[in-house]
């Protein structure tokens, strides 16, 4: 059917708008919506006395050249009805890493240069902490490095097939990451990174072993190159001063750093007298014993471990008990699941198979010091509150907007209610207008005729508009939010870089999958960020080299093992942190 031309009156204005009687009340709204910023769920339109639904056909309405309709509803307050400063960019006029640099974009993968997916698994996993990359634009080495450079192994040709004709420094491990990572940020095609893997391999031979059938190099621990990775950048990425540190002295230090309360305690002597001391960690441990069926059970047997030594009192080798409790809770939380072992009878390394499963969110404050521990429970516990305050507000208005859909349908059926009152209001007001009519002329029949005459009319009870109870809700929170900030104990302020809410969510997930270290295949997993002002989706990026994939978060519940398919080997979680309430950001610290 052909367009037609109507009219349509909203608050005081008439719009001239085309419209198409092949389509639905449905698309008509959206056409009024960006006409009046009256969002379509909030939309009542009027047709000949008609309530238009989306699923109405207007051809139904039979509308003429020239008709009126009326539109009720007002427009959203969030809605920016500015010119934009800065003309749009249409995609196709964006360069490559312009594209790249898009919220949402592809990132790109990493080429898999022969048994090279046990770096390029662990290169993803480290780039999806936000600080690291932040820290290492800004990082410059001390001194010139010895050995080759990029003009030194490559010809000016293949600098330039790779990207990388820019890069003549010497193999600075640290500064070949930075400029991995920044020639990534560029574009969304799989990048070789063969600058970084000729650095690792200068600096550790190890990764330098060639595959036994003499071809390439031979596969290699992910979990290993890690643990290389974290102590080069412990090394390298010194903070300037402790006053910008916050004490600290390196970034790891900062970001990663924990640290251990130490008891060891003589278990054949209970009265020899325990040794307490201090040690800093960056990852913690999961060992799988054959009854191990979840993480923190793993955690458990690793942070309470046995070993033998000579002991003073006894004047021979005992057995002890080493107790580790967290006293320092960073934000960025590795935890490796041992997996790998040496087998003798085989003289390579094997993999534990056994399913071991992992939470996305974790509670890390009972494996803390009791002194950190009641710092951080309070924080915990109000952090949940604040999340249950949420979580009614999203419940309240679904079922808003059931109730406004079905006071929208009364009104067009005639009925008469108002549909900014909530339908349980609705309700009960015409159940005791009903009630009213029906015993109007009978009070007091059922108690001894105690009441005679009329019935005296009840004063009308005043109801809550939508816009109140919204209102009502958001001050509950925000309140909520005011109390968990109150919340925070001086010496977690004190620590902004440390865990304050005691609570990590998972980031990111190296996988391995096969039988043995020495082969199989290694991938990644990084959980996509927000935009800016908005809320994850819960999907994840899959990294498999150099083909990249969007999966959804249920994806990683299945990685917890149980055999030969892909299995967890490197968990990266993220302390939960603290929300920020506008004009409260003195209270954080």
């Amino acid at each position: 059917m052909a367009e037609i031309a109507i009219k349509v009156r909203h608050a005081g204005k008439a719009y001239d708008v085309e419209v198409n009687t092949a389509s639905t009340g449905e698309e008509l709204k959206m056409q009024l919506y960006s006409l009046t910023n009256v969002e379509p769920e909030n939309q009542k339109v009027l047709a000949k006395g008609k309530m238009v639904k989306d699923d109405t056909p207007l051809a139904s309405l039979s509308l003429k050249p020239g008709q009126i309709i009326t539109l009720m509803g007002t427009a959203a307050a969030h809605v920016v009805t500015e010119v934009p400063r800065e003309k749009t960019k249409f995609t196709e006029d964006m360069t490559e890493a312009e594209l790249a640099q898009q919220h949402g974009a592809t990132p790109a993968g990493l080429q898999n240069t022969g048994n090279t997916c046990y770096a390029n698994a662990t290169l993803q996993t480290l780039r999806s902490i936000p600080e690291l990359q932040q820290e290492l634009m800004s990082y410059k080495p001390s001194a010139p490095q010895a050995g080759p450079s990029a003009s030194n192994i490559f010809s000016p040709d293949q600098l330039a097939q790779y990207g990388l004709g820019g890069l003549g420094a010497g193999a600075d491990l640290t500064s070949a990451l930075r400029d991995l990572y920044q020639q990534m940020g560029d574009t969304q095609q799989g990048f070789p990174p063969i600058m970084f893997l000729t650095a690792l391999r200068q600096k550790f031979p190890q990764f330098a072993e060639k595959a036994k059938n003499g071809h390439g190099y031979a596969q290699q621990d992910a979990e290993e190159v890690w643990t290389q990775m974290i102590q080069t950048l412990h090394t390298s990425l010194q903070l300037q001063d402790g006053a910008q540190g916050g004490g600290f002295k390196t970034f790891i230090d900062k970001y990663m750093g924990g640290r251990f309360e130490v008891t060891t305690t003589c278990d054949e002597a209970p009265e020899e007298e325990s040794q307490v001391n201090s040690e800093e960690f960056h990852d913690l441990k999961c060992n799988i014993a054959g009854d191990t069926n979840h993480m923190s059970e793993g955690l458990r047997i690793a942070l309470n471990e046995k070993l033998e030594k000579t002991s003073p009192s006894l004047n021979r080798t005992a057995i002890y008990t080493r107790k580790s409790l967290i006293s320092r809770l960073p934000k960025h939380l590795p935890i490796h699941l041992i997996r790998f072992f040496w087998r003798k009878d085989t003289q390579k390394k094997a993999k534990i198979l056994r399913k071991v499963t992992f939470q996305h969110e974790i509670d890390v404050t009972e494996f803390c010091t009791e002194a950190l521990r009641k710092k951080l429970v309070p924080v915990r516990d109000r952090v949940r509150e604040v999340r249950k305050e949420e979580e009614d507000v999203e419940r309240a208005k679904k079922r808003q907007k059931r109730m406004r859909k079905e006071a929208a349908e009364g009104e067009a059926t005639g009925g008469k209610v108002r549909s900014d009152e909530p339908l349980q209001k609705l309700k009960e007001k015409a159940e005791r207008e009903a009630k009213a009519k029906g015993t109007g002329g009978e009070a007091g029949a059922g108690d001894g005729g105690a009441a005679s005459g009329p019935a005296v009319p009840e004063e009308e009870e005043k109801f809550k508009t939508d816009a109140e109870i919204e209102s009502e809700r958001a001050a509950s929170i925000l309140a909520a939010k005011r109390a968990l900030l109150a919340a925070v104990h001086p010496d977690l302020k004190a620590d902004a870089t440390a865990n304050q809410t005691g609570l990590c969510e998972l980031r990111a997930v190296v996988t391995h999958q096969g039988s043995s270290a020495d082969s199989g295949h290694y991938t990644a997993y990084v959980k996509k960020t927000a935009p800016v002002g908005g809320v994850e989706d819960g999907k994840w990026w899959w990294f498999n080299d150099e083909k990249v994939v969007e999966v959804e978060g249920e994806r990683i519940e299945g990685l917890a093992g149980g055999g030969e398919s892909h299995s967890a080997l490197i968990l990266l979680y993220r302390a939960v942190e603290l929300p920020v309430v506008d004009g409260d950001q003195e209270m954080e610290g």
